[in-house]
């Protein structure tokens, strides 16, 4: 196996060598490497690694380039020089040629022949998504990121994007365009584009990220390796995918405003991109629905959620409950007049009940994340309705004691959603909430 691997690096580096300029390609490709991995693509994966670097490596860059022939040479040895003279973290840089039809692929192999801690990896099926899934399935570093090869980021951003994952306070990291102290230049179509994308993340999936499309990311190693096999899209709403898939499942993604300057020669069709990403969006929608998209076991090293004790959920769940009763009143109060004491009741409890389930899932229950968020909330709707049984049962009584004016009424509801508060408890404590932790 040694005298087998020698031998196609041997063939490699004759390969590289032996071009007398970046437009031809190379006649005998380097063979496969499989100390890199063996992702879903990995038989048709070429990785050419001169250096075979051993040693621990804490951020892996990867640059995904198609037909880039032209601008590859300059963008790597810049990063290179940058990572050389101020990264504080060891390093090493992926070229990811995916599926070029120039040279791409040769001028990345001279690159890692003739650069320390550079190599290259070759994918013979077209995709972004699919190019950072190979590469970072394959990586044994700590912390995996990727940025445009055009490098339209300012790299002294790279720094700030990584650090958190390193220390590992964050899970995910993105860069922001659309942050208040970005600097960002940019035609306005694209910024349009942009912000009206983000808008439809934010309406449609809850999404709490700022910018899913810039193109400077980073992740820690082992979360990446856990989303990955959810990640079902190959191509421009892969990242998109991953992180409203993290976020989904409850971790931390970390925003650093970076200064961008647009490429004029982005081969991005916006078109196309733009029509595959609802359709990403709403394939996303339906998963979440069925109840998909969630991780089968916490990750080894995330942040454990403590169950609170019952009497401190007890304590958190009657705070909540008082502010509440004072939300519902004045609801109620300003309903009243209007609509009349039935229906200002159950507007009041539906909205108070909505309110009520959210600050108990997070603050009683200890629940984060968006897992399961929407089926809590159905459940919680249905939870309220023994308080409104209660509520009509009790509007009923004062009607027959002749009592309609507003003040008295909402003493009287009052009352009766005290006396449903626990038995309410004891729902969400068991049932609303408890499904989860089974």
């Amino acid at each position: 196996m040694r005298a087998r691997m020698i031998k196609g690096m041997a063939a490699a580096r004759l390969s590289v060598n032996s071009m007398s300029s970046p437009d031809v390609t190379p006649t005998t490709p380097p063979v496969p490497d499989r100390r890199f991995g063996a992702p879903a693509d990995a038989s048709r994966s070429l990785v050419f690694d001169p250096e075979g670097m051993t040693g621990e490596v804490v951020v892996d860059v990867v640059i995904p380039c198609y037909n880039e022939q032209a601008v590859l040479p300059a963008s790597i040895n810049r990063l290179h020089e940058y990572l050389t003279a101020t990264f504080p973290f060891t390093w090493r840089i992926t070229i990811a040629d995916n599926a070029s039809t120039d040279a791409t692929w040769a001028v990345a192999c001279q690159l890692a022949q003739d650069l320390p801690c550079v190599r290259a990896l070759h994918l013979d099926v077209k995709g972004r998504g699919r190019a950072l899934r190979v590469a970072w399935s394959g990586s044994e570093a700590a912390v995996v990121a990727y940025m445009d090869v055009d490098l339209s980021t300012d790299l002294d951003a790279l720094l700030p994007l990584v650090a958190p994952l390193v220390s590992g306070h964050s899970d995910v990291a993105i860069g922001t365009r659309l942050a208040s102290t970005a600097q960002v230049s940019r035609g306005p179509r694209r910024e349009a584009v942009s912000r009206a994308y983000n808008l439809i993340l934010r309406a449609a999936l809850h999404a709490g990220f700022s910018d899913a499309q810039c193109g400077f990311k980073a992740a820690r190693t082992d979360v990446a390796k856990a989303l990955l096999p959810l990640v079902q899209d190959q191509g421009w709403f892969f990242d998109t995918e991953l992180l409203v898939l993290a976020e989904h499942n409850g971790m931390r993604i970390h925003e650093v405003p970076v200064d961008w300057v647009d490429d004029p020669d982005s081969r991005v069709k916006i078109a196309s991109t733009a029509r595959d990403d609802l359709r990403g969006v709403w394939r996303l929608m339906r998963g979440f629905a069925r109840g998909e998209g969630v991780l089968p076991a916490p990750l080894h090293g995330s942040p454990t959620v403590a169950k609170r004790p019952t009497l401190e959920q007890l304590v958190r769940f009657v705070s909540i409950g008082a502010v509440s009763t004072v939300v519902f009143a004045v609801l109620f109060l300003l309903l009243h007049g209007h609509v009349g004491p039935v229906v200002a009741d159950v507007i009041a409890l539906g909205a108070c009940t909505v309110v009520n389930t959210a600050a108990n899932r997070r603050l009683t229950f200890n629940l984060r994340g968006r897992t399961r968020r929407v089926r809590h909330q159905l459940r919680g709707l249905v939870a309220a309705l023994l308080p409104l049984a209660l509520n009509l049962i009790a509007l009923g009584i004062a009607a027959a004691f002749g009592i309609t004016e507003a003040v008295p009424l909402v003493l009287v509801l009052t009352v009766a959603n005290a006396v449903a508060s626990l038995a309410k408890f004891v729902l969400l404590q068991h049932w609303v909430f408890g499904a989860r932790r089974r």
